[in-house]
């Protein structure tokens, strides 16, 4: 059973409050970074890999909001919770427009926050950790072991290979947004990024050659699709 903790990003500029929930959800078998400055949160998730972000929408330099967007355009699956004083409608809707997952009013009972934290976690299944083992067709890949099994022949991938399968394989016959993997597993989406990741896309075709139920689709200027074809 993978027992590592939930990692969560948090950026909240109240020292006060970030500091006593920070020590709160560490309490409750959370793992934390805090950030208290939006203009630093964007590099401090890059270099992290975290389960659910916890956003203040009104912070210095840059706001909750513009850093949901941006933490979008790198990662579109991970959670994210705004905390704010603002409660008009339209704040609202542009928290959810802007890809949130929950808006939460200050103030607030942390108690209460905890529970949609743990519900949100629940639904995306991150509380159990990242899967290992995927169904392809014919097909078993074990992500964790970097291995690609068929007819109980194995294949060992390479680590960049196991990435861009797995992030196929957790969103099957999904359009998988280009940029976003690029930024995801190479950290950045020149032209240079750009060509690796279609060398490795063919790479993967190849793989996945033997089973024609499987097919790694390409939707030209959008992504990849991993498309998995039902009986």
């Amino acid at each position: 059973m993978n027992t590592k903790p939930v990692k969560i990003f948090l950026v909240e500029d109240d020292l006060s409050f970030g500091s006593v929930l920070k020590s709160y959800l560490e309490i409750n078998d959370f793992s934390v970074e805090w950030v208290d400055d939006g203009k630093y949160a964007l590099d401090h998730f890059r270099k992290g890999l975290f389960n659910i972000c916890i956003l203040d929408v009104m912070l210095p330099h840059v706001d909750g909001f513009t850093i949901a967007s941006e933490i979008r355009q790198i990662n579109n699956e991970v959670p994210i919770i705004f905390l704010t004083a603002k409660k008009l409608k339209e704040d609202v809707l542009k928290g959810y427009g802007v890809g949130g997952d929950d808006y939460v009013t200050k103030p607030f009972d942390t108690d209460i926050l905890l529970a949609k934290i743990k519900a949100i976690l629940a639904r995306r299944d991150f509380q159990s950790g990242t899967k290992d083992i995927y169904k392809l067709g014919l097909f078993v890949f074990n992500a964790r072991l970097r291995t690609l099994t068929f007819n109980n022949v194995e294949t060992k991938l390479s680590p960049k290979e196991a990435e861009l399968l797995e992030l196929l394989a957790s969103n099957p016959n999904e359009l998988i947004n280009r940029d976003m993997a690029l930024k995801k597993i190479w950290g950045a989406d020149d032209y240079f990024t750009a060509r690796s990741m279609d060398v490795y896309i063919t790479k993967l075709r190849r793989f996945l050659a033997d089973d024609p139920s499987l097919n790694i689709k390409n939707i030209h200027g959008a992504g990849f699709q991993l498309i998995i074809k039902e009986d």
